[in-house]
């Protein structure tokens, strides 16, 4: 079953989201431009770029995919961040 090309690439937004999360809360426990700080940012694009491409997404669909992945990373970070606040 193919699907619309909106539709692929909301599927892929949301996958870059949901993946970037846990990688943002690891990326949150880090020393800011370590190794480990790279690897945690970056980890998720070769999937990302997998996805796009196996599936004929136009590469104008990359801003968005990048700003999902933005997203994920920041809001895995804030519940890293409001988790290790809690009493």
């Amino acid at each position: 079953m193919s699907h619309s090309p909106w539709t692929q690439m909301a599927l892929i937004g949301v996958a870059a989201l949901v993946v970037n999360l846990p990688l943002g809360y690891l990326r949150e426990g880090t020393r800011k431009f370590s190794l480990g700080w790279f690897v945690y940012i970056h980890l998720s694009v070769p999937l990302i770029a997998f996805l796009r491409i196996s599936n004929h997404v136009s590469a104008w669909a990359i801003p968005p995919f990048i700003a999902c992945a933005l997203l994920g990373q920041l809001a895995g970070g804030r519940m890293r961040r409001s988790w290790r606040s809690r009493p």
